[in-house]
C-alpha cells in the first residue's frame, strides 16, 4: 500500500510540476525568424471600405483557401470601433498568397441578449475530423451601434472591451451554416489576474481532439496583457486552466505584455509565436517572439527569441516598416506551417495615424522539421 501510495504521489509531482521538464526533454526547435521569406506586394485580403484585420486561413473542401477575418467600416475609426463595430466574414482565394476575394458575413450582429450579440473579432480557424472550428472573441453591449454621428463614449468603451469573451463557432463546410454557442467557452474568474477578460484565442487542436488554448486578459481596463493557459479534452469543452497564474511573467509595468499568440504542436512539444509589446523579449517594440514547450505551461524562448520583425521585405525588393504587425496566424498543411499570415496597417504613427489596414502574408522557408497543428 506504502509502495502504491508513493508511486502515485511521484505521478502526481510529475504533472502538477511542469518546471521539471528540461531543455533535454525536448530538441529545441530553429529560430522562426529563420522560415521569413519576401512577401507579395497584393496578396493577403483588403477591403477599400472597411478596417480588415485578424486574417486566418485554411485549406477547405474543395481545394481553395479561406480566410476568416475582422472588418468595420473605414468610416469609423479605427479603435475604438473595432470594440463595438466588428464582424468576422469570410474572403476565398485560390492560393494561399491571395489575393483574397470578399466572400461573406461570417458572425453578424444578432442581438444584445447573447454574448457575443453586437461584436466578434479575433478568429482563428481549425479542423477537427470532419469539424471547422471557428475560434473567436465576442461582446455584447447595452446602447446602440456606434455610428460616424455617435461616437463611442469612455463609458461605453469600458462596457463593450470589459465585455469580451472567448467563444467558438462549429461547421461541417468551411462556408457553413455556423452554429453559435449559447456561451462562451472560456469565462473570466472573479478575484484572479483574468477576471476583466477572456480575448484573443490562440488553440492548438491535436488529432486526439484534445485542445490546448492560450487566451489574453487582465486585472482591468487599462492594466498589463498576460497570457493564460487552459486545456479541454474535446473541443466542446470544458475548458480548465492547467495553472492559476500566467505562463510567463511579464512583471506590473503597464504594457509590457504579450499578446496574440498562434500555437501548433510539433511531434513531442508545442510551439508558438506571439507579439512582444516592448521589445523586452526580441529587442523591437511590437516584433515577434518564438517560444515552445513540452506540457503548454513550461515555456523557453527559442535562440534567438525572434520570430518576426515589422520591417518587411517585400517580392519587389523593397523594404518598409509596417505601422502594425499584429496577430499572426499560421498556415499549416501536411504539418508544417508553409505561411504567416498577419493584420498590418501603414505606418508609423500607430493606430490614430493609419489610413490603410489590411491582412498580409509571408511564405515561409521550410525546414527539415516544422509544425503539426
Amino acid at each position: 500500500m506504502k509502495n502504491k501510495l508513493l508511486a502515485l504521489l511521484i505521478m502526481m509531482a510529475w504533472v502538477l510540476t511542469p518546471a521539471m521538464v528540461t531543455a533535454e526533454d525536448v530538441v529545441a526547435p530553429a529560430a522562426f525568424g529563420e522560415r521569413m521569406s519576401e512577401a507579395p506586394l497584393n496578396g493577403g485580403f483588403a477591403m477599400d471600405d472597411y478596417w480588415v484585420w485578424c486574417g486566418s486561413v485554411i485549406r477547405g473542401e474543395h481545394g481553395k483557401y479561406h480566410m476568416f477575418a475582422s472588418r468595420w467600416p473605414k468610416a469609423l475609426p479605427f479603435t475604438p470601433n473595432w470594440m463595438t463595430n466588428s464582424e468576422v466574414v469570410r474572403a476565398v482565394a485560390d492560393e494561399p498568397e491571395g489575393p483574397y476575394a470578399f466572400a461573406e458575413v461570417v458572425l453578424p450582429p444578432r442581438g444584445k441578449h447573447y454574448w457575443d450579440g453586437m461584436m466578434t473579432h479575433n478568429p482563428t480557424i481549425h479542423k477537427s475530423d470532419d469539424t471547422y472550428l471557428l475560434f473567436y472573441t465576442g461582446s455584447t453591449y447595452d446602447f446602440p451601434q456606434p455610428t460616424l454621428g455617435a461616437p463611442v463614449t469612455d463609458d461605453q468603451r469600458y462596457e463593450s472591451n470589459g465585455n469580451q469573451r472567448v467563444g467558438l463557432a462549429t461547421a461541417t463546410s468551411v462556408s457553413g451554416p455556423w452554429t453559435r454557442r449559447d456561451e462562451p467557452i472560456l469565462q473570466p474568474r472573479p478575484g484572479k489576474w483574468d477576471h476583466f477578460i477572456t480575448t484573443n484565442p490562440a488553440p492548438c487542436v491535436k488529432d486526439d481532439g484534445s485542445v490546448l488554448l492560450i487566451y489574453k486578459s487582465k486585472e482591468d481596463f487599462g492594466t498589463t496583457l498576460k497570457l493564460g493557459v487552459s486545456f479541454a479534452d474535446h473541443f466542446e469543452g470544458p475548458y480548465r486552466r492547467l495553472i492559476e497564474d500566467p505562463i510567463f511573467d511579464v512583471g506590473k509595468e503597464k504594457n509590457k505584455g504579450l499578446e496574440d499568440a498562434y500555437v501548433w504542436w510539433v511531434d513531442d512539444h508545442y510551439e508558438a509565436i506571439m507579439k512582444d509589446m516592448t521589445g523586452a523579449i526580441c529587442g523591437e517594440r511590437h516584433g515577434g517572439i518564438h517560444a515552445w514547450s513540452r506540457d503548454g505551461v513550461t515555456w523557453q524562448m527559442s535562440d534567438p527569441p525572434k520570430a518576426y520583425s515589422k520591417t518587411v521585405r517585400w517580392s519587389d525588393g523593397s523594404v518598409t516598416t509596417q505601422g502594425q504587425f499584429e496577430r499572426p496566424q499560421l498556415l499549416i498543411e501536411n504539418g508544417q506551417p508553409t505561411h504567416l499570415f498577419v493584420a498590418t496597417g501603414d505606418g508609423p504613427g500607430g493606430f490614430k495615424n493609419m489610413t490603410r489596414s489590411w491582412n498580409m502574408v509571408v511564405p515561409l522557408h521550410q525546414t527539415e522539421k516544422n509544425g503539426n497543428e
